[in-house]
């Protein structure tokens, strides 16, 4: 048997999550758009960790730990749970691997938990042929041997003494922990065989199991622990290792490298449009524009609203249905057009829109893309004969318009969880969804949702957390199960483009599962810029728990003004909001991330408010880490959507937000040329 990956391009993970030995971490880091999943025993714990590695320096990890000997203790008759322990880590890599220099990273486990595994360390790590040696320091959790006194003593004495206990509500940066109290040494070495599947570990720990959460201290006979990982596939690793000298790890990981993947070949979608052999001869004027509108929508997944002529160039206006990636359905619109048009059109160009706002005109040489087909130009030369811009009106010959579509629906099934909660560790509800659209005119138009409960567990969802604030969205267990047959959302909009580079947005009815009201939202964008700013206002009243058509007496006005700003490094984008939330608590919310290539962008927000911890409960304050993963890249037919998947460790009522059906700066994403640029080569598929 033979395996093509090797531990040089492809870090093992660690007990905890993260490139690691067994329970230390090392300096590695995985390829950037690699995203793990780790689950390992080694008794009294059973740890879950999801770890991204959305930078090639910045790896982070999310966790849900169980200790099964200590029970949950919140709540009476809690015994039939163990505890449960939520965290979240960073890992940065400072510099990487030289001739002489060892790679070098510092890192925080349980970055702002309750601080009952918390533990910081800096390690660095060096390769000798098939070994890969690792040599770190760490304080906390990690180094409760406490081998030598703290080096940072010189800065401060603070530094010399480390505070006990944990955080009760999780969720605060533990700050004055940071680097605290008598750090120790751990290390070891990874060693690729010859047998390229096995990789061996050695390991040594600083932690002496002396000073457990819970008191639950663990009898250590050695800190040497000594394992090996079975890499089965490009995508699945199995560990087995003996730690404390005395206790079996079992463990698998399941990983991929998401900005990689190119998706399945698409079986499902129609091939693209054949050439014609013989150079057509029509005018635009005696083209059959309905049948070509019929092809585009069915071949190029455009939903026509009109087509015109300016001089030379034909512009084909409407909505993309079914392709993510722009430059696939303008080549397949290329195409179309080009077996029906002679030799007096040069351009062609796709006009965007979303919900009847006009979004970016994309323009094509038409002998230019001839070329590239027949691979007389290759991709960077043809490049250059595509523009992106602002869509403007301008004197038009309308050859072609549409009679607007006014009723579209689908069924779905839906899927909804909770994890580590008192009543189980996981909650979750599998429903029947059926969602519709009615459009009275391109920008007004009517959406519902209906929800029918197949299947779920929530029965056991006793737990309502104690809250000192309006309740605003902790009721989700009465949301969840008042009813069999709900309606997520019955509301009414309207979009207008106000400006050049300005949109807006009005709203009312049933605006979420939780929330009915009205609103407004307004976005300035301009075209070929790498920044955006907008502003929502809502007044929202509290649905009834059977998410009909009644409310409860809350209501509140909430909002945010929200800042988007592409860094111009990897396409990290950074959006600042700051407003009123819906438990009327003001604040910022930060979000930081990283779109690939291919479309995946992985995230991290947190929001902060006049809340306090004690006010806002267990988690201290709101934060989560999210994927967006185009469905492009996991079915085998193409599709517009993408699935996108929340961790929040909990659900608290502090820096809540409405959560829209329609947000302006995603309708009007097709603004940010990124994606398009750099897909560019799929416009010949």
């Amino acid at each position: 048997m033979t395996c093509a990956v090797h531990a040089q391009s492809a870090p093992t993970q660690s007990d905890f999550g993260g490139a690691g030995l067994l329970q230390t971490p090392t300096a590695r880091m995985a390829d950037e758009g690699e995203v793990a999943f780790t689950a390992s025993r080694t008794s009294p714990y059973t740890r879950y960790n999801f770890t991204l590695q959305p930078l090639p320096w910045l790896e982070s990890a999310f966790r849900y730990l169980n200790i099964a000997n200590v029970p949950y203790g919140i709540v009476p008759n809690s015994n039939s749970q163990s505890y449960k322990d939520k965290s979240i880590d960073v890992k940065v890599r400072l510099w990487p691997e030289t001739h002489y220099l060892p790679a070098f990273s510092v890192g925080i486990r349980d970055l702002g938990g309750t601080g009952l595994f918390s533990s910081e360390y800096v390690v660095g790590n060096k390769r000798f042929g098939s070994m890969d040696a690792s040599l770190g320091l760490a304080w906390g959790y990690m180094g409760n041997r406490g081998d030598i006194a703290n080096p940072l003593d010189v800065l401060s004495d603070k530094f010399k003494i480390r505070p006990g206990g944990f955080s009760g509500t999780g969720g605060n940066f533990n700050t004055s922990h940071y680097f605290r109290g008598r750090p120790a040494f751990f290390g070891g070495i990874s060693y690729q065989t010859a047998w390229q599947p096995l990789i061996l570990k050695l390991e040594y720990e600083g932690n002496n199991y002396k000073h457990e959460p819970f008191k639950n201290n663990q009898p250590q006979r050695t800190p040497i622990n000594v394992g090996a990982v079975y890499r089965l596939n490009r995508g699945v690793d199995l560990s087995l290792a003996l730690e404390r000298g005395r206790v079996a790890m079992f463990g698998f990981t399941l990983h991929t490298n998401l900005a990689e993947s190119p998706g399945p070949t698409k079986l499902l979608d129609p091939p693209p449009p054949v050439r014609t052999q013989t150079p057509p001869t029509q005018t635009p004027q005696q083209v059959d524009w309905s049948a070509v509108s019929t092809e585009l929508r069915s071949n190029a997944g455009i939903e026509v609203s009109k087509i015109t002529r300016r001089g030379r160039e034909v512009l084909v206006t409407g909505e993309q249905q079914r392709y993510f990636y722009p430059a696939k359905a303008l080549g397949r619109t290329a195409r179309v057009l080009d077996n029906q048009l002679g030799a007096d059109i040069d351009w062609y160009t796709v006009v965007a829109t979303r919900e009847g706002m006009p979004i970016v005109a994309t323009s094509v040489h038409r002998q230019r893309f001839d070329d590239l087909l027949d691979y007389n130009i290759d991709l960077s030369t043809f490049r250059r004969s595509v523009e992106q811009d602002t869509p403007l009106p301008q004197r038009e010959e309308v050859l072609y318009r549409a009679t607007p579509k006014k009723f579209d629906g689908g069924f779905s099934l839906g899927f909804s969880e909770s994890l580590g909660g008192p009543d189980a560790f996981v909650l979750y509800q599998v429903s029947a969804d059926y969602d519709a659209n009615y459009h009275f005119t391109p920008n007004l138009w009517w959406s519902g949702g209906f929800s029918a409960n197949l299947l779920n567990n929530y029965d056991k969802f006793k737990y309502d957390a104690p809250s000192n604030l309006p309740r605003v969205r902790t009721y989700v267990r009465e949301y969840l199960t008042s009813s069999r047959i709900t309606m997520p959302t019955f509301q009414l909009t309207t979009s207008r483009q106000l400006g050049t580079d300005l949109y807006g947005l009005a709203y009312a009815g049933m605006l979420e599962s939780m929330y009915g009201g009205v609103g407004g939202e307004v976005l300035y964008r301009p075209m070929g810029e790498r920044w955006a700013i907008g502003a929502d206002v809502n007044w929202v009243k509290q649905r009834g728990f059977d998410q009909d058509f009644s409310f409860r007496q809350y209501h509140v006005a909430t909002g945010q003004v929200t800042g988007y700003f592409n860094l111009g490094y990897k396409d990290v984008t950074l959006a600042l909001s700051a407003g009123r939330y819906l438990a009327g608590d003001w604040g910022t919310t930060i979000d930081v991330s990283r779109e690939f290539r291919n479309g995946v962008r992985m995230g991290a927000y947190a929001t902060f408010t006049n809340v306090s911890a004690a006010q806002f409960g267990e988690g201290s304050f709101d934060k989560g880490i999210y994927i967006s993963i185009p469905f492009d890249l996991m079915l085998p037919s193409s599709h517009v959507r993408s699935a996108n998947i929340m961790w929040q460790p909990l659900l608290r009522d502090g820096g809540a937000r409405l959560n829209k059906r329609y947000t302006l700066y995603d309708l009007t994403s097709d603004r940010d040329s990124d994606l398009f640029q750099d897909n560019l080569q799929q416009i010949t598929e």
